[in-house]
Parts: C-alpha cells; structure tokens; sequence
C-alpha cells in the first residue's frame, strides 16, 4: 500500500507544480498546510430534509396470516402451549383448524396437486425444471430421468388476497384484541 501511494505521489509531484509546493513543506517536517476549504469560515450542514410520514400499509404476508387467524384461529393454535393437554384434545383441535385453514388457502389460492399422477407411481421425468420437479436420491447420467413419485407438489391456481384498506397504525395486527362487555 506504502508503495503504491509512493508511486502515485511521485507521478503526482512529478507532474504538478502546485501539488509538489503543498508537499513540499510536508517533506522537509513542517506542518501540513491547510487546504483551502479549511481556511473558510465554518459552514453549517445544511437541514436535513423533514421525514414525511410513510402510511403505512399491510403486506400480503400479513393479511394471509390474519386470515387464518380470523377464520381457524391458527394463531391462537400454533401459539399455545400443549404441555396440558393430552393427544386427544390435541387431535379434536387440530382437526377443527386443520379444516378452516384449508378453506382459507382454497378461497384464496385455490391449491390443487402439480402432478396428477398417484403418489408412488413410476414417471418419467424428460426435461427437469427444479421449480416445477425436485430430483432427489442417485441421479446420474442425462434426462430423461424416471423415479417414483414421492410427493405431487403443489400449484395455486389463483392468487386472490383482499385488499387491505384498515388504519395504517393496525397494518401489523394479525388480530384485534376481544374484549368482552
């Protein structure tokens, strides 16, 4: 690095007339003179620009969750503790958000299978494509490939979330408080 900065201030100086006077004084052990808009008056930073108030707006993500909130209470399932509970009041629950989140995803994504073969059934793969097939296991040699069907994937049809139009302080809330009067 020494060097390199040698070899540019020796070319610099070499080259310039005013950059070998500044340097010079610096060379024979004086002080570094100040350079020009050090000598001027002290300028004040000029004003931050005024942060303008972004609304805020509630992502897709979220109102996905609230959704299943509002609709299978998974929230309040996923979030609380089953350490006092036995598998059967485990399973009853489960059962009961297992159909509401499915109604959920169905009305807004419509998810049906992405391989309408049965699962376990031979297929031959032509021409992979790793976002529609995932190769797993001993894959060798060129395409075509043919395995057996592990699991069918999944493709949502449509994508067909509300669109949120609530207070920008609420844009985070996955569900309101309930207080009852």
């Amino acid at each position: 690095m020494r060097l390199m900065t040698a070899f540019k201030a020796f070319f610099a100086i070499l080259f310039n007339r005013e950059k070998a006077e500044r340097i010079a004084p610096v060379l024979a052990g004086e002080s570094i003179p100040l350079l020009e808009a050090e000598k001027q008056p002290e300028k004040l930073p000029p004003p931050k620009p005024e942060k303008t108030a972004v609304k805020q707006s509630q992502s897709e993500a979220i109102t996905l969750l609230a959704a299943l909130q509002r609709d299978a209470r998974f929230l309040d399932f996923l979030m609380e503790k089953l350490d006092g509970y036995d598998d059967a009041q485990v399973g009853a629950a489960a059962r009961s958000v297992h159909d509401e989140c499915a109604a959920v995803i169905e009305r807004f994504f419509d998810a049906q299978p992405l391989r309408n073969e049965d699962e376990m059934s031979q297929i031959t793969i032509a021409t992979p494509d790793a976002s529609l097939v995932q190769l797993v296991g001993n894959i060798s040699g060129d395409p075509p490939y043919t395995g057996r069907l592990t699991h069918h994937g999944w493709v949502a049809k449509k994508c067909d979330l509300p669109k949120w139009s609530g207070n920008p302080d609420a844009a985070m809330v996955l569900a309101p408080a309930e207080v009852e009067i």
